[in-house]
């Protein structure tokens, strides 16, 4: 890389989002414009943001998402299916084909929270993945999860339980609630996995 001073690719995303101070904002077009390198680089994060935020409107990522996107994806004319089992519980679910999002509302108490992962475990208790350091806002009664809505059209019929930990000042985690999906295939043909 010839650019003396390249630009953060975090740096990038944000000025891409709008979401710098003026000041900063600034700086860093004026790099731009004297930059071919960091422009080209800048092309490739807005190309990489887009394409995110396209998985994202398909229902494709399993991620958390807030109140505000899934009203804007009602009003974009999307099917939101959701999913509130009580903390401790468990809940039928399925999707159909006319479904575009699928959402598991989690309910709890986080007031107290400072750091929260969200652990999806198979139906015999098996972590099978990690969202760490999730975003929640304090004040609301919960979390809403998005799963993959491509993914949950392929699966076969399986149990998902979903756990929020948070952790304390020494790092143990606790529980704050665990949310059991039973998940039943609906849709025609042979399950993916």
């Amino acid at each position: 890389m010839s650019c003396p001073n390249p630009i953060d690719a975090a740096l990038l995303a944000d000025y891409w989002l709008a979401a710098l101070p003026k000041p900063q904002e600034d700086q860093i077009e004026e790099h731009l414009f004297a930059c071919a390198e960091c422009a080209a680089r800048l092309e490739e994060v807005a190309a990489l943001a887009n394409a995110l935020r396209n998985l994202a409107r398909q229902g494709s990522l399993t991620m958390i998402v807030s109140d505000a996107f899934l009203q804007r994806a009602a009003q974009e004319g999307l099917r939101v299916r959701q999913y509130s089992p009580p903390a401790g519980g468990s809940v039928e679910c399925t999707v159909t084909a006319e479904d575009d999002l699928l959402i598991g509302r989690l309910s709890a108490d986080l007031t107290a929270a400072r750091r929260i992962d969200l652990s999806l475990c198979d139906a015999q208790g098996v972590e099978r993945a990690r969202l760490a350091d999730i975003p929640f806002n304090p004040a609301t009664p919960g979390v809403a999860l998005e799963q993959s809505i491509t993914y949950a059209k392929a699966a076969p019929s399986e149990t998902m339980v979903a756990r929020l930990l948070s952790f304390d000042e020494s790092g143990r985690e606790h529980l704050l609630g665990e949310y059991t999906f039973n998940h039943t295939r609906t849709l025609p043909g042979p399950a993916a996995w």
